[in-house]
């Protein structure tokens, strides 16, 4: 067939990295893209340090490819539009221009990758102006006034939640000369690592100047007061990094299957329950590499394979999700955080017999000046040696395996792993192999 529309819900990471794959397939195929912002192709991994002053230049510069760049190389981009609604049975979408009178949009093969939306919970005061999240660049732009204006009149900003975003954003305000509480209802920051990693996290935060309340519930806000179950806290801001959740409400109203936390339930094709309707990024599910059962990751480099399946596949060809490991690294001041794979906690509640092994070591050969020490956890599958996941918290230079490192978490037993070592140059680049090697053979003491 020629000459079919496809319209895309959603201007960033999963809808845009579509685009090519269907026009490589499609190449006379229509595509429209609905964006409710003025912008597309944007990295929000970077809004932390826009905020924190380490860039420059306002949120344009977190453009990675703007909307007119995309219309000239075909794509019909309409910015300032929202969808409204999605009709499965007409096949058309609802589509309400912030600057115009609705209309009806009609579509062959329909992509939904309308992202995440942060956590806000249902507490007194949610709605107050000072209280923002961290999801796209509208957020970016306000957290970025608010920055600039903060230097003049106040010091205060509390963090709710101290997952990686929780993280990055206090960090980006005490390098503005602001205080930073933040505040964790859990025993200890960093809930996708395992406690006693976590505890390092804490160790660290507090370390670089951030006042860390774990154990702390948010009861309310009201205007320049964060209310707490161990009482009120100034502030003049309040960021919310509690977490992400899918931004699934257009389709599950459209009739839509829904999976993993309320996520678009899709199959390895990045499929939705109805034909020719597909989904893709932090609004849509994901299958776990070592679980195999369906699990909402919400990440931008998932975002964008995601959208490059779900290309593939609406431009003709076949092409299928690999899966997740939920690989992240985040950095807090010098201390730097890492995890791939199961931590030992989840492994357990999957049902897995699991051993685990925890090593202190150096970033580099510790004749070098900036070797600094580090800690290495993983976890293996008892009686298989089968490694299910790794966690380091540390100094300057710790990774976590790259791409294709990460996917051999829950591939290889750990007596295969093999050895490796830090060179004499210093090379950081292989530091996790020695990290990696080292703990492997402390797991297989206790297999």
């Amino acid at each position: 067939m020629t000459g079919e529309r496809v319209v895309i819900i959603g201007g960033d990471a999963a809808g845009m990295s579509a685009v090519s794959r269907i026009r490589k397939g499609r190449p006379d195929a229509e595509i429209i893209a609905l964006e409710r912002t003025p912008w597309t192709s944007y990295s929000a991994c970077g809004i932390p340090y826009l905020v924190g002053g380490a860039v420059d230049g306002g949120v344009e510069r977190l453009v990675a490819r703007s909307p007119e760049q995309h219309r000239q190389q075909g794509t019909d981009v309409r910015t300032g539009h929202e969808a409204a609604a999605i009709e499965l049975s007409a096949r058309e979408v609802e589509v309400r221009p912030l600057d115009g009178d609705p209309y009806r949009l009609g579509f062959d093969h329909l992509l939904i990758a309308t992202g995440g939306t942060p956590i806000r919970p249902d507490l007194p005061g949610i709605d107050l102006p000072f209280i923002h999240g961290v999801q796209n660049l509208d957020d970016a732009a306000h957290l970025l006034d608010h920055a600039e204006g903060l230097a003049e009149r106040c010091q205060r900003v509390v963090v709710v939640g101290s997952g990686y975003i929780g993280l990055e954003m206090a960090e980006a305000f005490v390098e503005r000369g602001c205080s930073a509480v933040v505040v964790e209802q859990a025993a200890q920051p960093m809930g996708t690592l395992d406690p006693e990693m976590g505890a390092l996290v804490a160790t660290a935060m507090i370390a670089h100047g951030l006042d860390l309340r774990c154990g702390v519930a948010v009861t309310g806000f009201e205007p320049e007061t964060v209310l707490t179950d161990d009482g009120p806290i100034g502030a003049d801001l309040v960021v919310l990094g509690i977490g992400v959740g899918p931004n699934a409400t257009l389709a599950a109203e459209a009739g839509l299957a829904l999976g993993a936390k309320g996520a678009v339930h899709v199959d390895e094709r990045q499929a939705t329950s109805a034909p020719g309707v597909w989904a893709a990024g932090d609004c849509a599910e994901s299958r776990h590499l070592i679980t195999g059962r369906p699990v909402h990751i919400p990440l931008g480099t998932y975002a964008n394979k995601q959208g490059r399946v779900a290309g593939i596949n609406i431009g003709g060809g076949h092409a299928v999700s690999a899966g997740v490991l939920g690989t992240a690294i985040t950095k807090l001041c010098a201390t730097e955080i890492a995890r791939t794979g199961l931590g030992e906690a989840e492994a357990e509640r999957a049902g897995l017999s699991v051993v685990a092994a925890r090593i202190e070591t150096m970033t580099t050969s510790g004749y070098f000046p900036a070797a600094a020490p580090m800690t290495v956890k993983v976890v293996a599958e008892r009686g298989t040696g089968r490694l299910l996941g790794a966690q380091i918290v540390g100094g300057d230079g710790d990774r976590i395996p790259d791409a294709g490192e990460g996917r051999r978490v829950g591939q290889v037993e750990i007596d295969h792993l093999g050895d490796g070592h830090a060179g004499g140059d210093g090379d950081r680049a292989r530091v996790y192999a020695l990290g990696r090697a080292v703990a492997a053979r402390e797991a297989l003491k206790l297999l």
